[in-house]
């Protein structure tokens, strides 16, 4: 994709996008966090999931992330979320 397709504001809006990536992923962690913490049955284990894929984006090692899912509470997950800020 060529920048020439892109307006001077869309190019900006992209730029300043990647530029805030972590905290936008870090975000985004906090809130399935939060979301986890009042989640049930099924739908617990779709944010599980997504959770998951935010925490391998995030670099935590998948050691740990099995841990995590395998002692299901959401207070670790927070913690671990908290140190990386």
């Amino acid at each position: 994709m060529a920048k020439e397709n892109y307006s001077k504001y869309q190019q900006n809006v992209i730029k300043r996008y990647y530029e805030n990536r972590d905290t936008i992923g870090l975000q985004r962690a906090q809130e399935l966090v939060t979301e986890l913490y009042l989640a049930e049955g099924k739908k617990r284990q779709k944010v599980w999931d997504t959770l998951v894929k935010n925490l391998e984006k995030m670099g935590v090692p998948p050691k740990q992330i099995a841990h995590l899912r395998e002692q299901d509470n959401p207070e670790l997950v927070a913690k671990l979320i908290s140190e990386k800020i």
